[in-house]
């Protein structure tokens, strides 16, 4: 896929509702997007499938909602007050900002993202000549310097001097989850190995705003954590990559091929493995998913900053440890972006093209549209009101009287309704059946009123 199509796809995103800049009417706000009705639609589902999959479907992993703000203290106990940042060079000509590690990558230079200041800058300086300004084209930067990606607030600080001081807007939901773990086991019967999955808002104050949905500062995460002893933890960590890659094949219906692994080589000193699942976007492979083997760190490091013991006593044996932590971590929106990449298809139709979003069913914003064939017909008009407030109890549906129905089709086509029902005169004159087309195959079906919800009822099994 090129660039050429992700324009299409950020222009079919925008037309038909799935996703807006924020704020558009006041010129947009960078890096922040909000998500239209058949966006939400989407986004509601892939978080859905994700739920079933990782909780409803488990005995031993359960849900929480943590709060977007925490104590000073969570992230400062996990390490991200003092080292999460990334590498910010600034363009001395005309000033624009940007991430080392990006203008890297232009030229097909890699810097891992755990490398220190001065490892970043020794490659930066050996690369310059290389490297141009995104904006200007100048040469001239000044050196890298760690900017740190936590967005500060005032909320409970009223001295006037919050900057010093500050709480902040969670960088990633995982943190709520080990904070609540004592407060699980206690509330819940949960036994290790168990898992506790949120999906939640994260916030990054990002250096280059690019690329669409796939990094912005405000993001959703749908994350798990799952606790084990220490001797099952690389056998679980096996186990979780092979779920999730199977996820994004089975339950998101994402092309293999389009899929691969990539081994994280130079990890923070705590992981002792970590490997993300890469999708390929008009613009490369780009992380969807991490999943990692975070050792015993972050239950270790708030029981340190805490003084509360975020232990496991087992039960049966009586032994008491801190479990590790096997984390399955995934941007919901990103995901969101993977999916419309993937289902976006041009198709040869005659003399015609058309645009389809082939998603999986379960995934479709609208499963079902009716139209009858003509608007200025009440009979028809009637019917096919009947027909869709029936339905629409059961699925999402559209009721749509606007314009042609090869127009019509062409619509629920770009937004991927997997079935659109026309009421017309043989529906009147003949026998009570409608005409039922299939989004993929373009095939159209006679089908019965009376045997309409039956019929959709195997389809969406």
């Amino acid at each position: 896929m090129s660039e050429k199509n992700l324009e299409k796809i950020i222009s079919l995103c925008k037309r038909r509702g799935f996703v807006y800049p924020s704020s558009e009417i006041y010129g947009g706000f960078a890096a922040v997007y909000d998500y239209g009705p058949y966006g939400v639609e989407l986004k509601n589902n892939i978080q859905g499938v994700w739920w079933k999959n990782m909780v409803q479907d488990r005995e031993n992993i359960v849900g929480l909602d943590s709060a977007i703000f925490m104590s000073p203290k969570v992230w400062e106990a996990s390490g991200h007050v003092s080292g999460f940042s990334d590498p910010l060079s600034e363009c001395k000509k005309c000033h624009t900002r940007s991430r080392v590690d990006h203008l890297l990558e232009e030229i097909d230079v890699f810097a891992d993202e755990n490398m220190t200041e001065d490892e970043i800058n020794k490659i930066f300086k050996k690369n310059k000549d290389k490297i141009k300004c995104p904006s200007c084209g100048s040469k001239d930067f000044t050196d890298a310097k760690s900017f740190n990606l936590l967005v500060k607030s005032n909320l409970g600080n009223f001295t006037g001097k919050w900057d010093e001081e500050p709480t902040y807007l969670r960088g990633e939901t995982c943190q709520g989850i080990y904070v609540n773990f004592k407060n699980v086991m206690d509330s819940s019967r949960v036994k290790v190995p168990f898992g506790i999955a949120q999906v939640g808002k994260a916030f990054r104050n990002e250096i280059t705003a690019r690329q669409f949905i796939f990094r912005t500062r405000e993001f959703e995460q749908m994350e798990m954590q799952y606790f084990v002893e220490e001797k099952d933890a690389t056998k679980e960590y096996k186990r979780w990559k092979k779920e999730r890659w199977e996820f994004y094949v089975n339950d998101l219906g994402i092309t293999e091929k389009k899929l691969r692994w990539h081994e994280h080589e130079n990890l923070v000193f705590y992981a002792k493995e970590a490997w993300d699942i890469e999708y390929e976007f008009p613009f490369g492979f780009k992380e969807v998913e991490g999943i990692h083997n975070r050792s015993d760190y972050d239950l270790t490091q708030h029981t340190k900053h805490s003084g509360c013991e975020l232990n496991y006593n087992d039960p049966k044996t009586n032994k008491k440890f801190t479990p590790w932590v096997v984390e399955t971590s995934a941007g919901l929106t990103r995901t969101l972006f993977v999916v419309l990449c993937d289902a976006y298809t041009e198709e040869k139709v005659g003399d015609d093209e058309r645009v389809v979003l082939k998603l999986k069913k379960e995934l479709a914003p609208v499963k079902i549209a009716v139209f009858p064939l003509l608007k200025n017909k009440p009979e028809l008009v009637k019917i096919a009101k009947k027909i869709f407030d029936n339905l629409k109890t059961k699925w999402v549906c559209e009721f749509d009287d606007n314009g042609n129905v090869g127009k019509r089709y062409r619509r629920q086509d770009e937004i991927g309704t997997p079935y659109c029902v026309t009421v017309d005169f043989e529906t009147i004159e003949k026998d009570d059946s409608v005409t039922v087309r299939d989004r993929d195959t373009m095939k159209q079906e006679r089908v019965k009123i009376k045997d309409l919800e039956k019929w959709f009822e195997k389809k969406f099994v």
